[in-house]
């Protein structure tokens, strides 16, 4: 008796194992709106869908589309997947390319069953240059498999046959998907595949010719290369390991020189000092014979030898740092640093002709030094933290679209930091009333252009730096241009380390910022994220757009006291009357008349979209950096052939070029 109870027993744990797997792991339905991951969609593209045409449709770099490893007919696409409407979705948009027909036929012939075509705007007639926001089918695994991949069933597909093709259980592939019948499987319907490992590899760049096949050796030649093989096997063994043995000698050897001569090797860079004790002090305020500088060069010369003041005589010391400031700021590079007098001459006394500005922490200056024009900011003693966050930051960070640290100086007052000039000053005042202020109306090529260049500043700091920051003050006035009209990001006197949590990278801080641009999340919990920035730049699209203000006056009933309006919320509602681009005449009161209708239509619903998506108010539906420069490189290489089309109009063209 007990015999028979102990298989049945194991009969309905397996059973009930089973169906709980099959209940968790299904990824049609989802209750946590928090929940990000990693997915994958399949897709067998037609011949004339090439790699960009699939960027494109899909709205991903190159490197996330692998393709299928031997019939090469089907390629991976990688997307992010987020939990919302109680399904796994993840966007992307749709650019119509041809008229006739339904924008929905359109849809479901290109994505051949991935996209969700629920949206009564499909039914609307397809325009060449109509662009649609999509939601395409995604799954996260429950934590038994690493990804869960979309795919579409074909004629001919069965569940073996994938779990051959994929390298998966049959079991696998029927519990996530809560398939009972493995023979009854519909084509045309959503499945999903459990995944461990990123399937395919990369995909083609060009049309390279095959390497010839090796010739597979001879029998006869086999055993005589085996015993070659085996004679000579001992010898190198032999002489390698004799190598290997000089070789751990010689690195003691030097390692042991080394070992002896660190007590004077800071001596011999300049930033090592003797107390009178003897000592070695490693207090930074001897400056010998090098200079250190921050930048990489371009902007100010770092020579050897002895620092000449103005006045001519030699420097053999930096200016004294106020003790709140501690010197390892400076732990991966050292900033020039200038005196007092230098940054007083270059100002030219710190003249109301050479002020640019007034910012948050404190005022800006042009100025020359050394021959070079500057940009100079004079803070109060008081802002050490705005000063040393700044240093932290740019001393470690240096990218094309990120504003370059020269230097600094520092007195018992006061505190400057030093940087690269940006000649055509900040993107507010090129939006807000240009021509009064006497700056150049930015086109619509000029715009999309900073636009790209400022998402690819933040995406640097966000994913790419060994440290991820957070820049918590995004806004058209912390834009700067240079001489081409070319963006940078400025101002990190808030830029703060975002640290690993459990809902992703997030730091807890007091809110600080601008109103307009600050996410909703971050006023409400003070929790920094890099979505946080994302909502700011979203923000800042809406800006260039509009020409409006982050927060924009309208008349009121007594004008005396006008209204007072978030330019999100002006802007959101008049997207609910755009569906798409094809409605685009609900938005034209809305644009920057300095653009004097001179946009193409597409473009500018398909930036309004994107900004849509980066001020939603939840942060997990936010693309992140990496996807908004993709969306604008896009939307750039849309309005540079849109571009191509006013050759003729010489006013256009003319004003288009003088922002490349």
């Amino acid at each position: 008796m007990e015999s028979v109870r102990v298989p049945l027993f194991l009969s309905l744990l397996s059973l009930l194992f089973s169906s709980s797997v099959s209940s968790l792991a299904t990824p049609l339905n989802c209750t946590d709106t928090s929940r990000l991951c990693t997915s994958f969609l399949a897709f067998k593209p037609s011949k004339d869908q090439t790699l960009p045409i699939l960027q494109s449709m899909f709205d991903v770099y190159p490197e996330d589309i692998t393709v299928e490893n031997e019939s090469k007919e089907y390629v991976f696409v990688k997307k992010n997947c987020s939990c919302t409407t109680n399904k796994y979705l993840t966007n992307t948009t749709f650019t119509v390319r041809a008229n006739g027909g339904s924008v929905y036929d359109m849809v479901v012939e290109a994505y051949d069953g991935l996209a969700l075509v629920s949206n009564l705007t499909m039914n609307r007639e397809a325009k060449v240059g109509a662009v649609v926001s999509l939601r395409l089918f995604c799954g996260c695994s429950s934590g038994l498999w690493n990804y869960l991949m979309s795919y579409v069933m074909q004629d001919g597909d069965t569940i073996a046959s994938l779990a051959s093709r994929f390298g998966i259980s049959m079991d696998s592939i029927e519990n996530v998907n809560g398939i009972h019948d493995p023979d009854n499987v519909t084509v045309g319907d959503l499945y999903y595949i459990p995944l461990n490992l990123v399937p395919g590899e990369p995909h083609p760049t060009d049309h390279g010719i095959p390497p010839a096949p090796v010739p597979e050796p001879s029998s006869d030649n086999v055993t005589e290369s085996q015993g070659h093989h085996e004679s000579h096997l001992s010898f190198w063994w032999i002489l390698g390991s004799l190598f290997v043995v000089l070789g751990l000698i010689l690195i003691g050897i030097v390692f042991c020189i080394c070992l002896r001569s660190s007590s004077c090797f800071a001596e011999a860079r300049g930033n090592c000092t003797k107390d009178p004790d003897g000592k070695s002090s490693h207090k930074f305020h001897v400056l010998r014979t090098t200079s250190f500088c921050c930048t990489s060069g371009r902007y100010i010369c770092c020579k050897s030898g002895d620092r000449k003041q103005t006045n001519g005589e030699p420097s053999n010391s930096l200016p004294n740092l106020p003790k709140v400031i501690n010197t390892d700021v400076f732990n991966v590079e050292k900033p020039v640093v200038f005196t007092y007098e230098e940054i007083r001459t270059g100002t030219d006394g710190f003249s109301d002709s050479n002020l640019l500005g007034h910012g948050t922490y404190g005022s800006v200056y042009y100025g020359v030094l050394r021959e070079q024009e500057v940009s100079i900011k004079r803070m109060t003693a008081t802002k050490t933290k705005e000063f040393t966050s700044e240093m932290k930051v740019l001393c470690k960070v240096h990218h094309a679209n990120l504003v370059e640290l020269i230097g600094y100086t520092a007195s018992e007052d006061e505190l400057f930091l030093v940087y690269e000039y940006a000649q055509k000053g900040s993107l507010r005042s090129h939006l807000q009333d240009p021509q009064n202020k006497g700056h150049t109306t930015l086109s619509w090529i000029m715009r999309v252009q900073i636009a790209l260049d400022a998402a690819r500043g933040l995406e640097y700091i966000h994913e790419h730096t060994k440290n991820h920051y957070v820049h918590r003050d995004i806004k058209t006035s912390n834009i700067l241009l240079d001489g081409a009209f070319r963006a940078k990001v400025s101002d990190f006197g808030l830029a703060k380390l975002v640290g690993k949590s459990n809902d992703g990278e997030a730091s807890t801080t007091k809110v600080v910022g601008t109103f307009g641009y600050l996410a909703p999340e971050y006023l409400r919990d003070g929790l920094a994220t890099t979505k946080s920035d994302v909502y700011a730049f979203g923000v800042v699209l809406f800006e260039l757009i509009s020409g409006k203000e982050a927060i924009t006056q309208t008349d009121g009933m007594v004008m005396k006291n006008p209204e007072r309006r978030s330019l999100v919320s002006l802007m959101l509602a008049v997207l609910r009357n755009v569906p798409d681009s094809t409605s685009f005449s609900n938005m034209k009161d809305y644009i920057d008349p300095n653009l004097m209708n001179l946009y193409p239509h597409d473009c500018v619903y398909k930036v309004a979209m994107l900004a849509k998506q980066c001020v939603d108010d939840d942060p997990i539906l936010r693309p992140d950096m990496k996807q908004v420069v993709i969306s604008l490189s896009q939307i750039l290489l849309s309005s540079v052939e849109w571009e191509a089309t006013l050759a003729g109009n010489s006013q256009v063209f003319s004003g288009l070029v003088q922002g490349r």
